[in-house]
């Protein structure tokens, strides 16, 4: 353990805790380089996975100090995926603000992505565990990194005019959510209870823990440009204007009627400006009651990984683990 990682240890605050030992990793960085990469963490968001990590690492009897710098590892790999996904998706904002290539430009973008991927695995390499186990938590991390990319292909093949006239839909869908939301949360939950000392069937609870509750956290994400609630850190018509069918935009098609499933089919032709497109999807999503449908799913999904903790010992952690979980389905951003 890392003198830098002791002393993020000193306080109760699990969220202020990994903060600032992700400020001071950025710090050690100097040029554009360092820039880069600063700029890209600066604003850390609701800090989920990385929580996950630490409290499933205490969750199994495991010391919070062992998993941090895991905590740190997975919180690079996720602002990496949204640094690429930004690119892919051409979204200008993220958390707020500019997004990083708005900012800097898409091929400094590429590249700050990737030095965040390659400076994980530094980070993984400071735990102090045997290093089979750290070994272990190395290869969660990198399936997960493959399930990210599986699920944008995945994703991608599902942007076409008729995407929702085909019966595989909502299937592919839920894949698209295991793979690009839910995998990383897996991965998250696995690793801390490895580092935390737990047994197979530990690990393996919440490994499927952190998938369900991905998966909710992915499906509630996907019901915010339909719930008037304001900003979600990046626009609203994103999904819109890449013609993307998501979770309630799926089940409108599915059990709306006629007019309903008309006016999904043409916000996803192409045909409108991406205003237009989600003014539609709006009507839809909306005046079908699929949105009600959607809520209900995402809860459904959630209170399956809150029964995969049942019998853990870390009691105190536990219930930080089912807190998340509610959070993932009961917010507004």
């Amino acid at each position: 353990m890392t003198g830098t990682m002791s002393e993020a240890l000193r306080t109760d605050d699990p969220a202020e805790a990994i903060r600032d030992a992700l400020a001071r990793r950025r710090s050690r960085s100097g040029g554009r380089y360092g820039e880069l990469t600063r700029y890209a963490m600066a604003v850390p968001g609701k800090l989920l996975r990385p929580l996950m990590l630490v409290a499933s690492a205490e969750a199994v009897g495991g010391a919070a100090e062992t998993a941090l710098p895991a905590a740190v590892a997975v919180e690079h790999l996720h602002v990496a995926s949204l640094v690429h996904d930004d690119i892919i998706d051409g979204d200008d904002l993220r958390r707020g603000r500019p997004s990083v290539h708005a900012r800097y430009g898409v091929a400094d973008a590429i590249v700050t992505g990737d030095a965040l991927l390659f400076d994980l695995f530094a980070a993984v390499a400071e735990c102090a565990a045997p290093p089979q186990v750290v070994v272990a938590v190395v290869a969660e991390l990198a399936h997960a990194g493959g399930d990210l990319c599986r699920g944008q292909v995945l994703e991608s093949s599902m942007v076409a005019p008729d995407a929702t006239r085909r019966g595989s839909g909502l299937e592919d869908y839920l894949d698209v959510a295991a793979f690009k939301t839910g995998a990383l949360f897996r991965a998250a939950c696995r690793a801390g209870a490895l580092l935390g000392g737990g047994t197979a069937e530990q690990v393996g609870l919440l490994g499927d823990y952190g998938h369900h509750t991905g998966v909710a956290f992915q499906m509630h994400d996907d019901l915010l440009p339909y719930l008037g609630s304001g900003t979600s850190g990046k626009p609203d018509a994103s999904d819109a204007a890449n013609l993307r069918p998501t979770w309630p935009v799926l089940l409108a098609h599915r059990d709306g009627g006629p007019e309903h499933r008309e006016a999904v089919e043409t916000a996803l032709s192409g045909a409108l400006a991406p205003a237009d497109t989600l003014e539609l999807l709006r009507f839809a999503v909306t005046d079908s009651g699929a949105l009600d449908v959607a809520r209900r799913g995402a809860r459904e999904r959630s209170r399956l990984a809150l029964s995969c903790l049942r019998g853990l010992p870390g009691t105190a952690a536990v219930s930080r683990l089912a807190g998340i979980t509610e959070i993932a389905v009961d917010r507004d951003r």
